[in-house]
């Protein structure tokens, strides 16, 4: 049996072109997985294997690699006293149109490394990663890279992450030299210098004095560092305060340790990962201070008979097994592959697990441990593990498996709601059966990517979160599937809400000879509270005030399933409701006519007569925009976006440049990119990711019914 205490799982996550990939290659050169380093330009990276991330040099898709590291080394190489500790490492996109890869990654994730560009600092992506983080309580260690670049600045980005993030962000670390000048850096732990030798692809370090101009600095920040992190060791502040230099390193590790486990602090490191300079001292920081999985509390989650009941699995191989399934991938010589992390538990290669979703026993056939889109097989898997199972029938994104005598539902994962829409329809004949087999695949493997039939034009339309999501999509439909499609212009996915609280009766007839159909509802709807919203339990609040029987209790799920379902169609253009209450407090029934499906019915049509008396509007998606421009050309870019009904939110200066933010309806910002790259001869750049849905203006509303009107009465 493995020793949990040695395992990591951990990520590397980041705002695109922070290096993520580059960090993910040198780790597996540094622990002997790989022999050539691959370069992202060069589309040679191990973690980038689909042909679009190569063409594209960016991460499209999480990909989970397996290594083993040596620690404690001694300037980069293993000592008699190392122990081998065990990684599992997700590489994560950067771009926000594949947000999902990294949330799924972060629900089953100990630990992460999140990088910064030393140049860029805290950029949107950054935030919305971090947010992540905070979410499923993911400690963290910042890594600044590109300390080489032209306007790096590490103490800067550490104050950005402290302001911008609200992170106690505390250097571990202080640069020697930046830029053209970055050599190394100062150990303010061990109060050494360390330069990493070029010869050897940065596998090795000298540890030298700390240059003698630093010294000061050092001993300030050294300070700061034991300050932040002496209330989880009271005798490092009492040592602190009497002399320096009597606090040894095994105390300033262990109380780092305790409090980044405890989200109390952020570690931060720097480095040039291009140029192999600090990617062991972050390897070694990720076995000192990131949790292994016994750090982690117990797993909680429900008994799936009652639902207010709490289980806990400890993450021990004798515990009964429990597992989440957090992404599925279609293998061209494999088939399908679920990823799962286990946290308790054992299981064999073979054996049957429970799949509490579908209640269905699912055969394990076989498990692989996962390097990039190979894999290698092996016997069992153990808790605190990862990998992926092969020969199953119907697992999903966010399936719990468990030990069958004893389940459990762990908690799932969030998925964001697409933004963008475009429809579809195949070339050829040929294509109309390919293209649903294709698109079914796709859709299991992305919770991101939604497909519905449009029933006016009888089109398919894809829904997803950006343009360049979609147009991957279509890629891999024409080069993985041998699809060919025909493609409509971006549609924005807009949607409804209700402004106002309407009472509303609606009664449901039907007499055809013998048994008729009777429900009689009534019923008061409106948009969902405030507070319930923020509980996060979804978007469809349901009260059942009916008293005394008038409607039996056997008919109230048919009602509050026929509500729900409704609310995929909104009363005024068809777009999805975004949030409802419906309190029901009154009604009939008939002894021999009424059955769950009346009710059911009564429910879908005093929705839509209702509907349209609660006074619904249209929402607009709206993006968050942060564009970095010279100087010369602010007042261009920030006139246009003010044609494109901007919330300007700011500017400030980064390494030379203009930041512009704002807040832009996503219908505005298609064809952006082109638009900003003419007005800034090609030297602006620009990153969009999803913010909130906001209500539309009258005139825009006004639009997008006739718009819908007019495509339906045509």
């Amino acid at each position: 049996m493995a020793d949990l205490r040695l395992q990591r799982n951990f990520g590397i996550a980041a705002h695109i072109d922070a290096g993520k990939t580059t960090t993910t290659e040198r780790i597996l050169r540094y622990t002997g997985m790989i022999h050539r380093t691959g370069e992202v330009h060069e589309g040679a990276a191990t973690t980038d294997w689909m042909e679009q991330e190569k063409e594209r040099g960016i991460t499209i898709t999480s990909a989970a690699v397996s290594c083993k590291w040596k620690f404690p080394t001694d300037k980069g190489k293993a000592t008699p006293e190392s122990k081998e500790f065990s990684f599992n490492i997700i590489d994560t996109p950067g771009h926000v149109d594949f947000t999902v890869e990294v949330e799924r990654s972060m629900r089953v994730l100990d630990g992460l490394i999140a990088l910064f560009s030393a140049v860029d600092g805290v950029e949107p992506q950054s935030e919305t990663v971090w947010r992540q983080a905070n979410r499923y309580r993911v400690p963290r260690i910042g890594f600044v890279n590109k300390m080489d670049r032209i306007g790096a600045d590490f103490l800067n980005v550490v104050k950005q992450v402290k302001e911008m993030l609200g992170a106690n962000a505390v250097p571990l670390q202080l640069p020697i030299g930046a830029e053209d000048n970055f050599k190394g850096v100062v150990d303010l732990i061990k109060m050494k210098g360390i330069v990493w030798h070029v010869e050897t692809e940065g596998m090795t370090f000298d540890e030298i004095d700390v240059p003698a101009d630093m010294v000061e600095e050092a001993q300030e920040w050294r300070g700061k560092l034991v300050e932040a992190v002496a209330e989880y060791d009271d005798t490092l502040m009492e040592k602190f305060f009497e002399d320096p230099n009597s606090i040894s390193e095994t105390e300033l590790h262990t109380a780092i340790r305790k409090a980044c486990i405890d989200l109390s602090i952020v570690p931060m490191m720097c480095g040039s990962s291009f140029k192999n300079k600090g990617v062991q001292t972050a390897l070694d920081a990720v076995c000192r201070y990131l949790p292994s999985p016994v750090d982690i509390d117990a797993i909680e989650g429900t008994d799936p008979d009652d639902t207010e009941k709490t289980l806990t699995r400890k993450p021990d191989a004798k515990e009964p097994f429990a597992a989440l399934a957090f992404k599925i991938m279609t293998d061209p010589f494999v088939g399908r592959l679920a990823f799962f992390r286990v946290y308790s538990g054992h299981l064999d290669a073979g054996s049957y697990v429970l799949n509490v979703r579908s209640g269905k026993n699912e055969r394990i056939s076989r498990i692989m441990k996962m390097f990039a889109n190979k894999q290698n097989p092996i016997d069992f898997i153990e808790a605190g593990d990862i990998g992926a199972a092969v020969g199953f029938k119907d697992i999903k994104t966010g399936d719990t498996l468990c030990d069958e005598k004893h389940p459990i539902v762990l908690e799932n994962m969030f998925i964001p709601e697409p933004v963008i829409a475009i429809a579809i329809e195949p070339k050829t004949q040929a294509d109309v059966d390919k293209m649903g087999m294709a698109i079914a695949k796709l859709v299991e493997e992305d919770p991101t990517l939604r497909v519905n039939t449009d029933e006016d034009t009888g089109q398919t339309i894809l829904r997803g979160m950006g343009e360049l999501h979609l147009e991957i999509i279509l890629d891999r439909l024409k080069r993985e599937f041998k699809v060919e499609v025909n493609q409509g212009a971006p549609q924005v996915a807009y949607k409804e809400a209700f402004t106002l609280k309407i009472d509303h009766r609606e009664v449901y007839k039907k007499q055809t000879g013998g048994r008729g159909k009777f429900a009689d509802v009534q019923f008061e709807i409106g948009p969902a509270d405030e507070e319930f919203l923020k509980e996060g339990k979804g978007n469809f609040q349901f009260i059942n005030d009916i008293f005394g029987g008038s409607i039996p209790r056997e008919f109230i799920p048919a009602i509050q399933k026929g509500f729900e379902a409704s609310m995929t169609t909104g009363p005024l253009a068809g777009f999805p409701i975004e949030s409802m209450r419906v309190r029901i407090f009154d009604g009939s029934f008939h002894n021999v006519d009424s059955d769950s499906m009346s009710f059911e019915l009564c429910a879908k049509s005093g929705f839509r007569e209702a509907g349209r008396k609660a006074k619904p509007i249209i929402l607009e998606p709206i993006m968050k925009v942060e564009v970095i421009t010279p100087e010369q050309y602010m007042g261009d870019v920030t006139g246009d976006l003010n044609r494109r009904r901007a919330m300007l939110e700011g500017m400030d200066t980064r390494a030379g440049a203009q930041v512009i933010k704002a807040k832009v309806p996503l219908s505005e910002m298609f064809g952006y990119v082109t638009q900003l790259r003419s007005l800034s001869s090609g030297r602006a750049s620009s990153t969009m990711e999803f913010s909130h849905y906001a209500p539309a203006p009258r005139a825009i509303e006004e639009e997008v019914v006739a718009k819908t009107k007019g495509k339906v009465n045509a």
